[in-house]
């Protein structure tokens, strides 16, 4: 099997791709209520393509012995508690704050791979935490059970590219489906093949996307206040 191999400046791309795919997908649902054309379907591209570029960035060599894992998940964990409560003031869950935001998301996958990871280094008791975090947290987070597969399996292509991992990307991606209401996740594929040929000079702002995603929840709320008292009606 072919490896994943992405420039530095590629992944920042991605990065900023998705952002942007995500922000549009917001403004559409919390300002116009999803009525602006396409912003929906593009906006299905930007989660799996912030997992991809967290799979593969904790698929880098010596994440463990550098602390690579502690220091993402704590980011992840503080800004995912900044943007709740916002994330809930917005509206549109299923009940309460639950699912968690898509932060959450990226932490549980952050803490199974980093299970497994120790677990392939010779110590088998972590399978048992890999399986706990997937299930447990899986449950508890936006996307669910889908979004924590897709990092497992592109972090473990990442690491040793095998037809199993790229399948189970692939399954992964499908699985969006009825959580999505169609299958424009899958577009996420030929988007991540031609990113390989594709080398800007992007330099990494690694604390801009963490922050981002509270300031811009924020930012909408605010927005949707004077809105609100001007007669504009939003689903919640």
């Amino acid at each position: 099997m072919p490896r994943l191999q992405l420039a530095d400046g590629t992944v920042e791309a991605l990065k900023w791709l998705a952002l942007l795919l995500m922000t549009g997908d917001h403004v559409n649902k919390y300002l116009f209520n999803e009525t602006l054309p396409y912003l929906f379907e593009a906006g299905r591209l930007a989660m799996p393509l912030f997992v991809v570029v967290l799979a593969y960035n904790l698929a880098r060599p010596g994440t463990v012995e550098n602390g690579a894992y502690r220091r993402t998940a704590l980011r992840l964990f503080l800004f995912g508690v900044l943007a709740t409560p916002p994330f809930i003031a917005l509206g549109g869950l299923l009940y309460g704050g639950y699912p968690l935001n898509i932060l959450f998301t990226l932490l549980v996958i952050t803490l199974a791979t980093e299970a497994c990871d120790r677990a392939a280094q010779g110590r088998p008791l972590f399978w048992g935490l890999a399986l706990l975090v997937v299930v447990v947290g899986g449950a508890w987070v936006e996307f669910w059970w889908p979004a924590v597969l897709l990092g497992l399996c592109v972090g473990w292509y990442v690491r040793r590219p095998n037809l199993l991992a790229a399948v189970g990307a692939v399954l992964a991606l499908a699985a969006l489906t009825p959580i999505n209401g169609n299958a424009w996740a899958l577009a996420a594929l030929p988007v991540l093949l031609a990113a390989r040929w594709v080398r800007p000079d992007l330099p990494r702002w690694r604390w801009l996307f963490y922050a981002y995603y509270p300031l811009h929840l924020l930012a909408l709320w605010l927005i949707r206040i004077p809105m609100a008292k001007a007669g504009y009606l939003f689903l919640i």
